[in-house]
């Protein structure tokens, strides 16, 4: 086992509940950044720090010579990896991996701009770094949808389209770019298929067995709106596709 530890901040959340196993199976030590105190267990190190403030952070990067920053959150996120950024250059980490979001460098929403901020500090860092936009997760897909179909009607906004993909699978991805070489800027992960919100909502409503809603159509505004009825959060072309469908990611959660 290689006993130079790779820092993962985000390892406590949805991503981070993937790539750690993953990577502790290929024979790696891994350290996890978390705000609060955790006990270490399975041969995880668990380092406290805050990449708000700083605090802890330079702790945890000592020895370490890859980061896998899959910390977020919907706001904050360029600051936060500015600290990470500054830590890990005094720290001569030798490669910085990013989970960022399709779309970042095209639909105006300012959690998007944190995201694009976030990849011009590492590309600008001196780091050598590799990049990963991803689609949106089956998970926050699902928690969108039980959201909406609560409602008296379901509100389907023109033109949008997403493409889910499943966690473990772009994890899986992470942890491959993790162990490899940096790479810069890769190709964008997106889920097999492409759905309106109506086609994510239907198959969801019929497994729970719920009547179909009165549909209410309605425009997002503005050039967020925009660029989603123009597709700018996809990734029709070029893409490396997960394999788990929407059907089937429900099948097992619903």
């Amino acid at each position: 086992m290689t006993t130079t530890p790779i820092l993962i901040t985000g390892g406590t959340g949805t991503l981070g509940s993937h790539a750690v196993p993953l990577l502790r199976a290929a024979g790696r030590t891994v350290r996890v950044l978390s705000r609060r105190d955790r006990e270490d267990a399975d041969g995880v190190e668990y380092v406290t720090g805050d990449l708000m403030t700083g605090e802890g952070i330079d702790a945890a990067l000592s020895g370490v010579d890859t980061v896998l920053h899959l910390a977020g959150g919907p706001k904050g996120d360029d600051e936060a990896t500015r600290t990470l950024v500054r830590a890990a250059r005094a720290a001569d980490v030798r490669h910085l991996v990013y989970i960022s979001v399709i779309g970042a460098d095209r639909v105006p929403l300012a959690w998007l701009r944190t995201k694009l901020d976030s990849e011009r500090a590492i590309a600008d860092s001196g780091i050598p770094w590799t990049t990963l936009r991803a689609a949106q997760f089956h998970d926050l897909t699902l928690t969108m949808i039980e959201k909406l179909t609560k409602l008296p009607v379901l509100p389907i906004p023109g033109g949008l389209r997403l493409q889910p993909v499943d966690s473990a699978e772009v994890a899986a991805r992470l942890v491959e770019l993790t162990l490899g070489e940096p790479a810069g800027l890769v190709p964008d992960m997106a889920g097999p298929e492409v759905f309106d919100i109506a086609e994510l909502a239907g198959p969801y409503l019929e497994l729970r067995g719920a009547r179909g809603r009165l549909r209410l159509p309605v425009r997002i505004p503005g050039k967020a709106g925009k660029a989603y009825r123009a597709g700018a959060n996809l990734t029709l072309e070029g893409a490396e596709r997960g394999k788990r469908t929407w059907g089937e990611f429900l099948a097992e959660r619903v």
